[in-house]
């Protein structure tokens, strides 16, 4: 009998949030992939943890599978089993080892490897466990082109439940053959690929719209003939009381005066009823309308009005010279500047030196240090509470404007506000909107679409586009920078495997 994950009713709250994080879910996960997609934020996590066993729904049944195994996003510790997996002679961890270039060098040197080398070692380990069910948040975080085309080839080759939270649309359309699409606190499922299921979600909330203007027209139209049939009551209503305090003609013999009272007083009641019964018909309209799937948009402007550039020539400029790498490799660099509107791509594959660099270049920034956004490639779970704490206690006009430039990238804040514990997306808009308060002049991001969701990455491609200052991104997303930079420094290994050169280009295809 094939096995399956089902949820059943399946609500969750954390002990600090107010209303449910996840509410009334259901979902069945057969055999193969099922994309987890959402909002940062919307529980997508929460949701792996929960089917894998690590939560505890607050009500409702999860049918869960014998063996499990959650990959976080975070790279901070190796993973469990991590040494028995380097060190086993068994068939399998040597398949998986070759198939994701994991050497048996690196027994002792997690904290030296790059964040793309320990996110090849965490699903490597996962997938020689072989659990019945395998839960990956973002696995093609930090990882080079040529890495994720092994991780794609390699997951395809999971034959359990697999879970997998990621923003990279094309992994979600290679391996998936269902999303669960999340809007807190509700949760639908959609056949096929993230593509196709974007794509239905959005007819869908087109013709929820286009309804509920449909409904509010004719809602407003139908108030607006109840109103003048009751002015048209109201008027006849005082004719008729006008009437009744004339005296009846001394020929009325046949009581036609009386008959004109009654035909009167018959037309104020019908009017007086037939505006109750469109008011009526106008409710249920209302009605219809607000049970309507329509999710609210947010549009707000992310820079200040005094947001500008340096007036300095540079705000970075670092002399030709060259960086240790570790085992034996070195990189070697040209002279590099950035004007003050410069927008700079650095690429290269994982291992070969791109944080490295970041790290000696930000010694040499020349900006005024709150004028400096630099937000790390990584951000451990610990820095991430310090962060929220800090901005929970920030001033209320500070911290409104915070959250409008979060709002702007895609977060709802009063959410964020309530979380224990944000998501590594959520910490990194709160980062860039922090630093975009205080007026920066240079902005330095190492892997800034990581951990972040598909909206959330078109809502920063948005803001990042209008800044008026320095940009120098490290990234292996490649739509996202040819959006943004024109400028490539690209880390290139020479074939001696000993050092490293960094190339410049005015061209970004270069």
């Amino acid at each position: 009998m094939r096995q399956f994950l089902r949820f059943e009713n399946v609500s969750f709250t954390y002990p600090s949030m107010l209303n449910p994080l996840l509410e009334n879910v259901n979902a069945h996960f057969m055999p193969g992939w099922t994309g987890i997609v959402g909002a940062n934020g919307s529980g997508k996590s929460t949701l792996l943890r929960l089917a894998s066993g690590e939560l505890e729904p607050t009500s409702g049944t999860i049918h869960q599978l014998g063996s499990s195994v959650y990959v976080l996003q975070r790279t901070d510790d190796p993973p469990e089993d991590w040494h028995e997996f380097l060190e086993s002679d068994d068939f399998e961890a040597d398949e998986w080892r070759r198939k994701l270039n994991i050497s048996l060098d690196w027994h002792d040197r997690w904290d030296t490897l790059s964040h793309g080398e320990r996110k090849r070692s965490q699903i490597a380990v996962a997938l020689w466990k072989q659990p019945e069910l395998l839960a990956l948040d973002e696995p093609t975080n930090h990882i080079d082109a040529d890495a994720r085309r092994l991780l794609i080839d390699s997951l395809r080759q999971f034959r359990g439940v697999g879970l997998l939270v990621s923003h990279d649309r094309e992994l979600l359309d290679a391996l998936c053959r269902q999303c669960l699409f999340i809007f807190p606190p509700n949760a639908v499922m959609r056949s096929g690929g993230v593509t196709v299921g974007m794509e239905e979600d959005r007819r869908e909330q087109a013709d929820a719209r286009e309804k509920y203007d449909q409904a509010s027209g004719a809602a407003r139209r139908l108030r607006e003939a109840a109103q003048q049939s009751r002015e048209a009551a109201q008027q006849r209503a005082a004719a008729h009381k006008n009437d009744r305090n004339k005296i009846a003609p001394l020929h009325d013999h046949d009581g036609r005066f009386q008959r004109r009272l009654a035909k009167l007083s018959n037309k104020d009641e019908w009017g007086m009823k037939q505006g109750a019964a469109l008011n009526k018909r106008a409710q249920k309209l209302d009605d219809s309308r607000n049970g309507l799937n329509i999710r609210k948009e947010y549009k707000m402007g992310f820079w200040l009005e005094d947001n500008g550039c340096s007036t300095r020539n540079h705000v970075l400029k670092i002399a030709a010279g060259e960086l240790p790498l570790g085992g034996g490799r070195t990189l070697h660099f040209p002279e590099l500047t950035l004007g003050a509107t410069d927008r700079v791509a650095l690429t290269g594959p994982n291992g070969f030196g791109k944080s490295t660099l970041i790290r000696e270049l930000l010694k040499h920034v020349n900006v005024p240090e709150e004028r400096l956004i630099y937000i790390p490639q990584e951000i451990s779970a610990a820095e991430s509470r310090d962060i929220l704490a800090d901005v929970s206690r920030l001033p209320k006009e500070q911290l409104g404007r915070v959250m409008t430039s979060v709002s702007e990238l895609g977060s709802r804040p009063g959410r964020l506000l309530e979380s224990e514990q944000s998501s590594p997306g959520e910490i990194r808009k709160i980062l860039l909107a922090l630093g975009v308060n205080r007026g920066p002049h240079l902005i330095i991001m190492d892997e800034p679409t990581n951990h972040m969701d598909l909206p959330s990455i078109q809502c920063l491609e948005d803001a990042l586009a209008d800044c008026p200052c320095a940009l120098l991104l490290v990234s292996h997303d490649e739509h996202f920078l040819r959006q943004l930079v024109d400028i490539r420094w690209r880390l290139t290994p020479a074939d001696n495997g000993k050092d490293v050169f960094l190339e410049v280009s005015r061209n970004l295809e270069a």
